[in-house]
C-alpha cells in the first residue's frame, strides 16, 4: 500500500482527533488540553516524546531503522480569541476562542503523519522530529521551543524542515508553495504624540496632537509608496488612533498603533529607520514631543530555494501536477515557522481546504469568525507530511 492508502485508511482517527480539538481550543503557549490530546494519539507508537517546560510543546522523534539525517515536521496546535460562527456540529464549546486558522488540522496531520512513518521505522534511514507547537498566533512559540532544543533533539540539526498550513479560500486539496519569501515579516509600530491640552474654541492657546497625527498617518502612506521599490514591497497599516475625551477639548496627547510587513531584510531595517524619522520629524514641526517604539515581531518566511523545490516536486509526484501549483505570491501574513527556517532550511507549503460548493471570491478566509476547512483535506495533508519526510531522508541516504 502506498501511503496516501495508509493515510485514507486511518482518515477517521484523524478526522475524529481534529473534531475533538476543534471543540475545545486554547490560546497561546499553554494548551493543556490540546497536549494532552496529542499525546494520547501518539501513545503506542516507537517515539522519543518530550513536553516542554515554559509551553505545553510536544517534541517526538522518530529514529528509523538505519542511521542516516534528520528532517523536521512541524504542527501548530493554539486557536485565536475568535467567536465561532459556523454551526458545525464540532464548533468550538470555549466561548471567545476557536480554530479560526486551522491549525486543529495541522496538529492532527501531524499526529496522522507520525503513526504513519512509525509504521515504516524500519525503511527509514535517518530521524523525523515532529514539532507539535502552541503559541504561533503572536506568542513566538516556534522561537520558544527553538531555545528548549527542538532543533537539537537529534544527534544533528534537522537538515531540512517542512511546514503545511491550511487554506479556507484555496480549492481542497491543492498543495502550493514557491521559492524564497512565502510570508512576510511582522513589526508593530507605536506612536505618542504629546502636546498641551486646552479649549477647542481657542486652539491657538494650545498644542494640540491631533492635527500632527493625522498628518503623520498620511504621510506613512506616501513613505510606502514613495521611499520603498515596489518589487520589494512593505504595507503599513494603521489600526488603532485614540485621542480626546469630548468634542470641545483639545487633548494633551494622541496615540496610534500600526503594523508594517516586509519581505527583505534590507527593507525592514529601512522601513523601521524611516518610520522613526518620519514620525520625530512631523512632531517636531508642530512643536510636540514624540515617543515612537518600532517593534520587530516575526521575520519573513523564507523558503529555501531547493526544498521548495523538492516540496512541490514531492506534491506532484503524489497527488499529480494538477494539485501542485507554484504559489505566485507571497502572502502579507506572517507566521512563526519563519524562526525555524531562519536556522534550517526548509518549505512552507499551503494546503487548500476549502469546501466544495463553494466559491472561492465569497468563502470566509482564515481567521474569520465563519471559516470552514473541508476534513478532506486532512488525509492529503497527513500523507504529504510522511512523504516529505521519507523521501527527503531518501535523497540524503
Amino acid at each position: 500500500m502506498t501511503v496516501r492508502d495508509d493515510a485514507a485508511a486511518i482518515a477517521g482517527d484523524i478526522i475524529g482527533l481534529r473534531h475533538a480539538i476543534h471543540a475545545e481550543p486554547e490560546i497561546g503557549l499553554y494548551l493543556p488540553k490540546t497536549q494532552q490530546k496529542v499525546l494520547v494519539a501518539l501513545d503506542g507508537l516507537p517515539l522519543e516524546i518530550t513536553t516542554g517546560k515554559q509551553l505545553t510543546s510536544v517534541i517526538a522523534v522518530l529514529r528509523g531503522g538505519r542511521p542516516g539525517r534528520t528532517v523536521l515536521l512541524r504542527g501548530d496546535m493554539d486557536a485565536l480569541p475568535v467567536a465561532e460562527a459556523t454551526g458545525l456540529p464540532f464548533a468550538s464549546q470555549i466561548d471567545g476562542a476557536m480554530h479560526a486558522c486551522g491549525h486543529d488540522l495541522h496538529t492532527a496531520m501531524l499526529a496522522g503523519a507520525a503513526r504513519l512513518l512509525s509504521a515504516r521505522q524500519a525503511e527509514i534511514a535517518g530521524n523525523v522530529i515532529f514539532m507539535f507547537q502552541p503559541g504561533e498566533e503572536g506568542y513566538a512559540g516556534a522561537r520558544q521551543m527553538i531555545n528548549e532544543g527542538v532543533l537539537d533533539a537529534t544527534a544533528e540539526r534537522p537538515m531540512a524542515a517542512f511546514a503545511i498550513h491550511v487554506s479556507s479560500g484555496e480549492p481542497c486539496g491543492v498543495f502550493s508553495t514557491r521559492p524564497g519569501p512565502m510570508l512576510a515579516a511582522a513589526d508593530t509600530i507605536t506612536v505618542t504624540l504629546r502636546g498641551r491640552g486646552g479649549h477647542a474654541a481657542l486652539p491657538h492657546g494650545a498644542l494640540d496632537p491631533i492635527p500632527a497625527t493625522a498628518e503623520i498617518v498620511t504621510a506613512l502612506q506616501t513613505m510606502v509608496t514613495r521611499r520603498f521599490d515596489v518589487f520589494d514591497p512593505v504595507v503599513v497599516t494603521v489600526s488603532t488612533l485614540h485621542a480626546g475625551t469630548t468634542h470641545n477639548v483639545i487633548p494633551d496627547e494622541a496615540r496610534f498603533s500600526a503594523i508594517a510587513r516586509s519581505y527583505s531584510a534590507a527593507s525592514r531595517e529601512r522601513l523601521r529607520k524611516e518610520t522613526l524619522r518620519l514620525v520625530a520629524d512631523i512632531a517636531r514641526g508642530h512643536g510636540l514631543a514624540a515617543d515612537a517604539e518600532y517593534t520587530e515581531g516575526y521575520p519573513a518566511t523564507l523558503n529555501n530555494a531547493a526544498e521548495a523545490a523538492f516540496a512541490a516536486a514531492t506534491a506532484a509526484e503524489v497527488f499529480g501536477a494538477e494539485r501542485a501549483l507554484p504559489a505566485e505570491h507571497p502572502v502579507t501574513a506572517s507566521e512563526d515557522f519563519s524562526f525555524v527556517l531562519e536556522q534550517v532550511p526548509g518549505a512552507f507549503v499551503r494546503l487548500g481546504a476549502r469546501p466544495p460548493g463553494t466559491d472561492q471570491e465569497t468563502a470566509p478566509s482564515n481567521h474569520s469568525a465563519s471559516a470552514v476547512f473541508d476534513d478532506t483535506a486532512l488525509a492529503d495533508g497527513t500523507a504529504m507530511y510522511a512523504e516529505l519526510a521519507l523521501r527527503r531522508l531518501a535523497t540524503a541516504a
